[in-house]
């Protein structure tokens, strides 16, 4: 014999998981990105630009860089404060997407 418990009143599975337990983040967390571009005029504006959009609060004076060897690449650091998986992916898809950005880390 089995029973059946009926779904509960708002619909929610108490069974399923809670996708905030399936991050190894916390939110909210400071959360560094780096990101990789040609050594060009307005590379590091256009990546600070993009941040922001994706966090208001984001700091442009916490931003590390580091040239290639060769000095022909840059790379920028930025320090965000994550607030969602979905922030990170958002914001790591309009980064990658970016025509002057070679690889976001």
């Amino acid at each position: 014999m089995t029973s059946s418990n009926p779904p509960p009143a708002n619909g929610l599975d108490p069974q399923a998981a809670d996708p905030r337990k399936d991050s190894l983040i916390e939110y909210p967390s400071k959360f560094p990105i780096k990101v990789m571009g040609a050594k060009v005029d307005g590379f590091v504006h256009a990546v600070t630009e993009m941040v922001r959009q994706f966090d208001p609060t984001f700091d442009a004076a916490t931003i590390e860089l580091r040239d290639s060897r060769a000095g022909n690449y840059l790379g920028v650091t930025i320090t965000i404060t994550a607030t969602s998986r979905e922030q990170l992916d958002d914001l790591y898809r309009a980064l990658s997407s970016h025509p002057m950005v070679k690889v976001v880390l």
